[in-house]
């Protein structure tokens, strides 16, 4: 009789292939990275020293800065942040109920709204910051609306995931009782969805602060604009006091964030 050896393997021929084609796709363009960037060994070997002298640089802090200039900067970011999110809302919400397949069937909306979803997350908020003030002009404007549309991808995408997971059970219920389409959306839909648009606005008001922070730096306003005209002068103790004040804001709204979802959710 005739006995059959069976050998297990875990991966077969091909896997086994294709995992060691994909390291080599991965070395071949980490080699390729490092040629292009043209590393100079001189000045990593100098960085060190560079980093000790700004740092001695930097020390003390000028606090006595922060009520001259700083404090407004802080406020206006967070009033960039806030202002940015709130009407990222606008737009967000219709491209999310245009792009969850349980609420519209329609397969060119849902190429519409992902194309718009797609296209607010592909540009980094810096770049829509050039944009708007070169349409707008620096300012305050600019840097609220560039968050607005960097958000916007980000918050519609993951609403909208959350509104094709509900419990349809409820829906249908609705559905079979001949209520209107704004009441199966606002009665079945909604409260559904409702803790996943608290945490995901909130997560998004907390990456936008610290986005903000930045936008300055191309004349969005905010505290970017403190922290650039500081470094432009080579005042560091102002520099180190624009970036502890952003430290502080960014580990406040983290906190504030986290205390809000506890008591919303």
């Amino acid at each position: 009789m005739n006995t059959i050896d069976h050998h297990w393997q875990r991966f077969t021929l091909k896997q086994k292939l294709s995992r060691y084609a994909v390291y080599l796709v991965l070395v071949i363009a980490f080699v390729q990275s490092i040629q292009s960037v043209e590393v100079i060994p001189e000045f990593l070997l100098d960085a060190p020293e560079q980093m000790a002298d700004m740092f001695s640089r930097m020390w003390p802090i000028d606090f006595a800065y922060y009520p001259v200039a700083v404090h407004d900067a802080m406020i206006e970011t967070l009033n960039i942040a806030t202002l940015g999110t709130l009407i990222t809302l606008i737009f967000a919400i219709p491209l999310a109920l245009m792009n969850a397949s349980n609420i519209v069937n329609s397969a060119w909306c849902h190429w519409i709204s992902r194309f718009f979803l797609v296209s607010s997350r592909s540009v980094n908020s810096l770049v829509w910051a050039l944009l708007f003030v070169s349409i707008f002009g620096p300012g305050v404007i600019a840097g609220v609306l560039a968050i607005a549309f960097r958000s916007i991808g980000f918050v519609g995408k993951l609403l909208g995931e959350a509104i094709e997971e509900v419990n349809m059970g409820s829906i249908e219920a609705l559905k079979a009782t001949g209520a209107s389409w704004m009441s199966i959306l606002l009665k079945g839909y909604w409260p559904q969805v409702l803790p996943a648009f608290f945490s995901i606005v909130l997560f998004r008001w907390d990456i936008n602060v610290r986005e903000s922070a930045v936008l300055g730096l191309v004349g969005a306003g905010g505290i970017g604009v403190v922290l650039d005209d500081s470094m432009n002068l080579f005042q560091w103790d102002r520099v180190a006091m624009s970036l502890l004040a952003i430290f502080v804001i960014v580990i406040l709204a983290e906190i504030v964030v986290v205390n809000i979802r506890k008591r919303l959710l």
